[in-house]
């Protein structure tokens, strides 16, 4: 049997909660899952807004006619919202079998002393408090059935920081420590915790972090060929369709011109 059947199988049924799913790399995972299932998962789309989820959502069903989605309005910054969120879900999607945390964002590249306090509060509350408020809500339903998989969107930013990036590093390291510290607390259960790491990526990130301005955004990305959504949104499916007993636990994934924030070849 070939190792895309043997991933579809194991896939088949699941019910996959993805935050931040309107666009970029939770987007592309959710059509990821949707390929790699022959369209037979569970998809809880979750994002703050709810427009363009309902339009991924009418995309999903043209595409793949039996897959089941529910699109929800959720922002991970108000941790009341969270739990009636789950609360609420209609049966089918309850019983949740993967997280993926994919909220995240970065907010402008001032140094310090300069940086907005709005834009601290913005990556603190989405980027660590967010996650971790999810995680906590998510979990007690992953330890009833001692199973379940939580995937992590790390950055290469929580492993090396870097200058006009002091909060979002510091937000991205957070990610690291939480993540591994979980995945120790858990080793007693069959519940797997999963970082991804990814360097460049051409999202719609770089215009949040450049409130909008496109042309900065833009330069990000010039004379380089970086990673898009979908080589991240690949990964996550790969560690998540492996066997049972077997934790793709982390990695860290660059574009082939980057080896680390500050080496990125330009051509």
């Amino acid at each position: 049997m070939s190792q895309g059947r043997k991933a579809a199988e194991r896939l088949a049924g699941k019910t996959i909660f993805i935050t931040g799913a309107s666009a970029g790399i939770g987007q592309a995972t959710a059509l990821e899952y949707l390929d790699a299932s022959d369209g037979k998962v569970n998809l809880i789309l979750a994002a703050r807004r709810l427009e363009k989820l309902e339009e991924l959502k009418q995309k999903i069903g043209r595409e793949y006619p039996e897959a089941k989605v529910f699109a929800g309005k959720l922002d991970v910054t108000e941790s009341a919202s969270i739990k009636p969120f789950l609360e609420n879900l209609p049966q089918e999607f309850k019983d949740i079998d993967i997280l993926i945390n994919n909220a995240g964002k970065a907010l402008g590249s001032e140094t310090v002393g300069n940086i907005d306090a709005q834009d601290i509060a913005g990556m603190i509350d989405t980027n660590v408090l967010g996650l971790i408020n999810v995680t906590q809500a998510v979990l007690p339903i992953f330890k009833a059935k001692n199973a379940g998989d939580i995937v992590n969107l790390g950055s290469v930013a929580g492993r090396e920081a870097y200058p006009t990036g002091s909060i979002y590093c510091a937000t991205k390291h957070a990610v690291r420590a939480f993540t591994q510290s979980l995945r120790k607390e858990l080793i007693n259960t069959k519940i797997r915790v999963i970082e991804v790491a990814p360097g460049n990526v051409e999202t719609e990130f770089s215009l949040v972090r450049y409130k909008g301005n496109t042309e900065t955004a833009k330069k990000v990305y010039e004379g380089t060929e970086p990673l898009y959504a979908d080589d991240i949104a690949d990964l996550i499916v790969y560690a998540t369709s492996r066997k049972p007993n077997t934790v793709i636990a982390d990695v860290l994934v660059f574009a082939t011109n980057q080896a680390s924030p500050f080496h990125i070849y330009r051509g």
